[in-house]
């Protein structure tokens, strides 16, 4: 009955027709392209780079470029083919990443403006430090969780480098999803990752929960989907399995563990599963979705991370207990789309599933 009414109260809250994306609910998007090594390398990094551009154009999100952005262009032969410049000051692309950074640490909490960190390039780890390979000085995993502790927004982070795995354990934290290409610093091999991760974003066919837009979760999947299906198609080791952390035990999961957009298993430390906080981000948004305002789109998604961590929760509880909370949490939730109704700015919900099935 509970599930019957809320649905009701929820399908009267959904419209039909999207607005533009208010200027306090765009992301900001960083997307930093380190030293190349070569022009093979630097042609592929600035093909992913170009992508992300796109999408974040698609979803009116602010787009900050770190490091060489540029690439040939297409039908270029070898005589006119522009190259991908590989040198730069010592401090410069290191000193624009952490000035970007600074810059989104400025503004505070937001609860609705998500910030998201992409690094596309290569990666090295010695056994103690984890770097990504800048032009001129690197940065290590230390440094940057040092710069991003200032930074209250929700923030999402890719590493598609190689030896990425530990920038998880560094930069793990509320509020925060981290994916890595590679599970550990050991898989050090150039990474495949990004090529995949950077297709993902914002591709309509990846949307599993059908709420018309994809989320980082769903990309990352896809990507690691691919990722996989690349190796074996080569009939190769694989060298890279990638991870996601979203629950703070700055450990990972990886994509194996998900059924859909589920975890099906979870960490022996009894940390709630990953994949909730990361399936709030999305860049490219459903237009519906850009309809809702952005406070209460917050809220909204705080419930829906409350309800899945009750899910988890369910057996323990036993049936009774179980359903009373979950109760009191889909008013709540119903209590948000009728405020959205109110104010004329209604997004469309995904489907309240009190048995948690996918």
């Amino acid at each position: 009955m509970v599930a019957l009414v809320l649905a009701a109260r929820l399908a009267a809250a959904a419209v039909a027709h999207a607005t533009e994306t208010p200027d306090d609910n765009a992301a900001t998007v960083i997307v930093v392209v380190g030293a190349a090594g070569s022009d093979e390398y630097g042609k592929r990094f600035a093909e992913w780079a170009a992508r992300w551009k796109a999408a974040s154009e698609r979803g009116h999100a602010e787009f900050l470029a770190v490091g060489p952005h540029e690439a040939p262009f297409a039908g270029e032969t070898p005589e006119n083919a522009s190259t991908v410049s590989t040198e730069a000051p010592p401090q410069a692309d290191r000193d624009a990443l952490r000035e970007a950074i600074a810059k989104i640490a400025a503004r505070g909490a937001h609860v609705s403006r998500q910030t998201w960190i992409v690094l596309i390039g290569h990666g090295t780890f010695d056994g103690k430090k984890a770097k990504f390979n800048l032009r001129g000085a690197d940065v290590t995993a230390d440094e940057l969780a040092d710069w991003l502790k200032d930074v209250e927004s929700p923030l999402a982070i890719v590493n598609c480098a190689s030896a990425s795995g530990p920038f998880i354990n560094r930069l793990s934290g509320p509020n925060r999803a981290i994916v890595a290409a590679t599970k550990s610093g050991a898989q050090y091999n150039f990474a495949r990752f990004g090529d995949y991760m950077s297709a993902a974003i914002g591709d309509a066919a990846l949307d599993l929960d059908k709420d018309q837009q994809t989320s980082l979760l769903e990309e990352y999947l896809a990507a690691s989907a691919r990722t996989a299906e690349f190796y074996k198609q080569e009939a190769r080791l694989a060298t890279e399995h990638s991870l996601l952390d979203d629950n703070g035990d700055g450990l990972g999961t990886p994509a194996d563990w998900f059924r859909g957009f589920r975890a099906v298993r979870q960490a022996k430390s009894g940390a709630s599963a990953d994949g909730e906080l990361a399936a709030r981000f999305v860049l490219v948004r459903g237009g519906q979705e850009q309809a809702m305002p952005a406070e209460l789109a917050a809220m909204r998604d705080a419930i829906e991370i409350r309800i899945a961590r009750l899910r988890a929760q369910k057996q323990a509880l036993g049936e009774a207990e179980y359903y009373k909370r979950l109760e009191a949490m889909l008013i709540e939730l119903a209590a948000c789309y009728e405020e959205a109704e109110a104010a004329g700015e209604t997004a469309k919900p995904k489907a309240a599933d009190p048995n948690g099935g996918s």
